[in-house]
């Protein structure tokens, strides 16, 4: 009987790592004949889980989906993974703390005592980077709505807030071929292809309010960098190497900011005259005096430093002038 239990658990773990399995190689790392894997495929699904078998020459077996969540075999460090993704969930997406909490002690639950120890000493605990910020979470059906126009290809339409907008000031809707929902910094972002811009643009998940329908499916289009990750970091590049780095909103064209902001600078269009740039710097006073260089009315979003030392600035240069 522990002989089956562990042959069922080893199958289990193998049409776990693999979409397709052809019927004779299963077999073959089990050890066992074909015959001995179909009665274990029918014990397996007795207990719930969906797998598909293939018939013919090159039959085999695949483990789909099905309308109920079977029990889940984790190794090891699979258990302590999705133990820690459980605790940090909620710090980035809103909507889910109480199905994670319920999650997370439903794996506890199951888990063998050596492991339960080591994931009870990792106690998570996320900090602002700014301290008195308030941490930008996501909702997590915004989250699925993007996500799921990305995966369909479908042109996915949405409402755009500028930093501090109230619910009232949401920009006209945006339309956008959504390529890839990516994180960086504690943020989610979409990198999508702007339909009235004509250009690639990366929005914040927390700024948007997707609107349904969705539209039209479209081809994907080749990103500049290549791949998402290359242009993400290609866009952020250096944001980390700074000791100070702000954040403001100015009256002018994103396209005429990006010319002269540098290489590690981030610049969002907020509307076709007004944008948000982010930029970095070696001091506080510093970087309230590249902010003003651009011939433009801005507003300084923070932080809280950011702003002492534009005051400062201002002082000084007013003392200057007279």
């Amino acid at each position: 009987m522990s002989e089956t239990s562990a042959r069922l658990l080893s199958l289990l773990s193998l049409l776990q790592a693999r979409r397709d399995w052809p019927g004779a190689l299963l077999a073959e790392r089990l050890e066992v004949s074909p015959r001995t894997v179909r009665r274990d495929v029918d014990r397996l699904r007795d207990l719930g889980y969906p797998v598909r078998a293939s018939k013919g020459p090159d039959g085999g077996y695949r483990l789909d989906a099905g309308a109920d969540l079977p029990p889940l075999l984790f190794d090891d460090d699979q258990a302590i993974a999705v133990a820690v993704a459980l605790q940090t969930a909620t710090t980035t997406v809103t909507g889910i703390e109480e199905g994670a909490l319920r999650a997370l002690a439903t794996v506890r639950q199951v888990m063998p005592a050596r492991l339960r120890q080591r994931v009870d000493a990792l106690q998570v605990t996320t900090v602002d980077r700014w301290a008195d910020s308030k941490r930008t979470k996501v909702d997590s059906e915004h989250l699925i709505a993007i996500g799921t126009a990305v995966r369909a290809r479908e042109v996915l339409r949405f409402d755009y807030a500028s930093p501090g907008a109230s619910g009232d000031e949401w920009v006209p809707p945006r339309k956008v071929e959504p390529h890839h929902l990516v994180t960086w910094g504690g943020r989610w972002y979409l990198v999508g292809w702007d339909l009235d811009r004509k250009d690639w643009r990366t929005f914040r998940v927390d700024r948007m309010q997707p609107k349904t329908p969705t539209g039209p499916r479209f081809t994907p289009r080749e990103l500049p960098e290549g791949d998402v990750a290359t242009y993400i970091s290609s866009r952020f590049a250096g944001r980390n190497e700074w000791p100070c780095r702000g954040e403001a909103i100015l009256q002018a064209k994103a396209s005429d900011i990006a010319r002269w902001s540098g290489r590690d600078s981030v610049v969002e269009e907020i509307t076709p005259r007004s944008c948000r740039l982010i930029l970095p710097g070696w001091s506080w006073t510093g970087l309230a005096a590249n902010f003003g260089m651009f011939e433009c009315d801005l507003e300084f979003v923070g932080p809280p430093e950011l702003k002492a030392a534009a005051a400062t600035l201002a002082a000084r240069y007013t003392a200057a002038a007279s």
